[in-house]
């Protein structure tokens, strides 16, 4: 008679660094949570997503956007974190007050994880995002909590506008404008500027931290904030500092950007898994000349 031997259990690995993500969905696949789960996925992290809109989008552009309920934001949010430990959050475009100050109220219970808030007030083409109700309720309940903001220029000034500007603050101001609002940091992309390369700058309380300057690349691309503000996201969740974290970003964003492809008629898409093809390309070309 045959002994059966009982098999043992495979180990139980240990869990990639997990990041929650409030975001809306955009069926082009280029922005929004479907952006933050390949990014987050790409740099070695497990996303958890909170869908706070669905959107009507292609690569052109944002045709509607339907908020997502605050009861169901919240509901989302709660499952997963009474169930997961969470590394990082992120958050994308919000949909609605309502949603702001629930997922306000929800990260205030986690003080000590770090927070990437890209404040998506438009997209690319322009379509507004946030109007000025948004606006206000992120000044007041999402930048006091937020490490790292990630706003381009035009979303920096538009965010700091006071009352009593007579012409649109030079983007240093903007960005001390922003910390004296709450947010720990701010790093400032510079896309939208008329300079021979993109200049990205963070900034802290005592000013500037660092400033990065990148080959612009031709074309137009959709989801570029969404990939970069994750990949923060990723970076803190792994470790790293701040400072660290946001040049590492960067890095991989640019990658991404300049390995994009236009799928459709209008923006090019970032490859966020950029680095996995480049690698299948250089295995295709060793097997073709052995």
């Amino acid at each position: 008679m045959n002994q059966i031997v009982p098999q043992k259990s495979p180990a139980v690995q240990a869990a990639p660094p997990i990041v929650l993500v409030f975001a809306a969905s955009d069926p082009s696949g280029g922005a929004g949570i479907q952006a933050d789960i390949m990014t987050l996925s790409s740099m070695g992290c497990h996303p958890l997503s909170v869908i706070t809109a669905v959107t009507v989008q292609d690569t052109l552009g944002v045709e509607a956007v339907l908020p997502i309920d605050a009861d169901w934001v919240e509901d989302q949010a709660r499952a997963v974190l009474e169930d997961m430990p969470v590394a990082a959050f992120k958050i994308g475009l919000v949909g609605s007050v309502e949603n702001v100050s629930i997922i306000a109220e929800i990260v205030s219970d986690y003080p000590d994880i770090p927070l990437v808030f890209d404040p998506v007030l438009a997209s690319g083409r322009g379509d507004e995002l946030a109007n000025d109700e948004v606006l206000v309720a992120m000044r007041e309940m999402l930048l006091p909590q937020t490490t790292v903001l990630t706003p381009n220029s035009m979303e920096a000034r538009r965010l700091a506008e006071e009352d009593d500007d007579e012409e649109s603050p030079d983007l240093a101001i903007c960005a001390q404008r922003l910390i004296a609002e709450g947010c720990e940091y701010v790093l400032v992309t510079g896309t939208h500027e008329n300079t021979a390369k993109v200049i990205n700058t963070l900034h802290g309380e005592n000013g500037q931290i660092r400033s990065d300057r990148w080959d612009r690349l031709p074309g137009s691309y959709h989801g570029s904030g969404c990939t970069l503000a994750s990949a923060i996201a990723a970076n803190l969740a792994n470790g790293l500092d701040v400072a660290d974290a946001v040049r590492d970003a960067q890095e991989y964003t640019w990658q991404a950007l300049a390995a994009g492809f236009r799928p459709g008629m209008g923006q090019f898409l970032p490859d966020r898994f950029f680095w996995a093809r480049a690698g299948a390309g250089e295995e295709d070309n060793d097997d073709a000349a052995s």
